[in-house]
């Protein structure tokens, strides 16, 4: 892997999210009256080489004047969103100059099968008094005004993605209200989610994903595990190679479950385990044999353990060192091309360590990666000591102004013998004193929120 070409800057990046930066300043203050009338016209000059360039010019035009109506709030829009997606294929094309693997072709998305043009309509409308407002003039009425809207979105299946949008972005403004007392307006994320959620309201663009089914041998290389106060994740990244002999691919395998905030750390597993049969396969270094699984073109399968058994031992580093420089990296739908959302598996060998436990970084031929020590889960043997201590690592690149490092696996010293540490080894289950003792707590937890549970629908 060249890490130089890490570290090298990539050309037009820094305008690019200046662009984004700077329309984002407008929100902040509202685009009924705007007062940073500079930051349209970034965001038109950013896209002025595009198809989009005359639409968001006359956006830009008209919300400067403060004439503008709900279809320039659009425009605006998905002007914020392909300079994103842009950065995004910047990046994703500088990992694969680096990696050396390739990258798959786009393909066609499905047409959503039930359009609502009511409810579309009615959810573009609330944004577009939000992007009117702006953070600063957020409160509870206008916030207030989301919930038909979005239970009459939850209420029907095929809406459920821009309904969950808009529940949660509607809960983080309203935690926030009134917005004229905010002292720090999280104004890239808040951009994000209103700029989504436009989009999202065309019809159309909620296009179900292309979908197959795959057949071969799944090889793990490792989990990803996300928390949240009430709810957690657990990615699986592995590679797939057909049983047809062609090319090996990057897949994932994700489960999420909601979860009470009494149970943390590797408690967490038990929530997970019952819907994701491949997490015991990660704990115990084994493949598993594909028949028939659901995928979708970007490269998600879509569990069903009927269409998994256990396969045999596979060690993640022999596929991290043999099968994943060959493997095909997935393409990824235009409307999640944001680089937030990369995380591209990659391994390294043969490296340096730098800094301390809080703050680790890697250095290979002179070039340094950055590691995310604080995305290590509690759920896991893996620890800083053991990454500041190993000699090969399996992990995610990310990107946040810089590349990074998220490991998952490493190869460490242990009692002078090389041994593998996973941060998904508990996953299916441990015989390891600390994560039995996390186990037995949550176990207990759990017994008594069902205990507290069923008193409560006793009554």
């Amino acid at each position: 892997m060249r890490t130089d070409l890490l570290t090298d800057p990539i050309t037009g990046l820094d305008e690019a999210l200046a662009a984004v930066d700077a329309f984002d300043d407008v929100l902040v203050a509202g685009l009924l009256r705007p007062q940073k009338i500079a930051g349209l016209i970034e965001l038109a000059d950013a896209v002025a080489g595009s198809p989009l360039a005359a639409r968001v010019a006359e956006a830009a035009e008209k919300t400067a004047a403060g004439a503008a109506g709900e279809e320039h709030f659009v425009s605006l829009a998905a002007a914020r969103v392909a300079v994103f997606g842009s950065v995004h294929d910047a990046v994703l094309a500088r990992i694969g100059e680096a990696t050396g693997r390739p990258s798959g072709e786009d393909t066609d998305r499905q047409p959503s099968e039930t359009e609502m043009p009511n409810l579309l309509a009615a959810a573009r409308s609330w944004l577009s008094d939000l992007a009117r407002a702006g953070w600063q003039g957020i409160d509870h009425d206008l916030i207030s005004a989301s919930a038909p809207v979005i239970s009459a979105l939850l209420a029907e299946p095929g809406s459920r993605r821009m309904a969950v949008l808009l529940d949660g972005f509607a809960a983080e403004l309203a935690a926030s209200c009134p917005g004229a007392a905010l002292e720090r307006v999280p104004v890239r994320r808040w951009g994000d989610l209103w700029s989504r959620g436009m989009l999202l309201t065309l019809p159309g663009v909620a296009a179900a994903q292309a979908m197959g089914t795959v057949t071969g041998r799944l090889l793990p290389l490792g989990v990803d595990l996300l928390e949240h106060a009430t709810a957690a994740q657990a990615q699986v990244h592995a590679v797939l190679e057909p049983e047809d002999g062609t090319a090996p691919r990057l897949v994932r395998a994700s489960v999420t479950v909601p979860k009470p905030d009494t149970i943390i750390g590797a408690g967490i597993w038990q929530l997970l385990r019952p819907h994701l049969s491949l997490l015991a396969a990660v704990s115990e270094g084994r493949s598993m044999d594909l028949v028939g699984m659901p995928v979708t073109a970007e490269g998600d399968l879509l569990w069903q353990d009927e269409h998994a058994r256990l396969g045999e031992p596979a060690d993640a580093f022999s596929t991290a060192r043999v099968v994943l420089p060959k493997a095909v990296t997935s393409a990824v739908a235009p409307l999640d091309r944001h680089p937030v959302r990369i995380a591209v598996p990659v391994f390294l060998e043969g490296y340096g360590v730098e800094g301390d436990e809080e703050a680790l970084s890697f250095t290979l031929a002179g070039n340094r990666l950055s590691v995310e020590v604080d995305r290590i889960p509690a759920a896991g043997p893996l620890t800083p000591k053991a990454i500041a201590t190993s000699s090969a690592c399996i992990g995610l690149i990310r990107w946040d102004g810089e590349f990074r490092l998220q490991p998952l696996a490493v190869e460490t010293t242990v009692r002078k013998k090389t041994t593998a540490v996973h941060a998904g080894a508990w996953a299916g289950g441990t015989e390891d004193k600390a994560g039995v003792k996390a186990e037995k707590a949550a176990t207990d937890a759990a017994a008594v929120l069902r205990e507290r549970a069923g008193r409560l629908l006793r009554k």
